[in-house]
């Protein structure tokens, strides 16, 4: 189990924590929206990383759309420990992924 799963106390500090969840789980174009918020959030690589890692598929997580998330999780389908990636890791797509930048998902990482 990663630390996210056991340890998910950042959420009480996430920018959309007193959001109405329905306005994160929108489709299509209103998730670029929507994630805007994510931008700015102090938590948002955690978010992500635990959205990745508990391979959640709906809505708008650490400011990647379902789309997105879809992508990463095809282009590594072998990533066991997201947390451990974005916070540490060295290749392009985690430093994309933790600066908060869109990465380039059409290459191999």
């Amino acid at each position: 189990m990663s630390v996210a799963e056991a340890d998910q106390t950042w959420a009480v500090y996430a920018a959309c924590a007193h959001t109405d969840p329905d306005a994160l789980f929108v489709k299509g174009a209103a998730q670029r929206e929507v994630r805007q918020v994510c931008f700015s959030c102090p938590v948002r690589v955690q978010c992500l990383s635990d959205a990745l890692d508990s391979k959640i598929t709906f809505g708008v997580w650490g400011g990647l759309t379902e789309r997105e998330r879809r992508a990463i999780m095809r282009q590594c389908p072998d990533e066991e420990d997201w947390t451990e990636r974005l916070a540490s890791g060295t290749d392009e797509l985690a430093e994309a992924l933790r600066n908060g930048k869109l990465p380039r998902l059409g290459r191999a990482s």
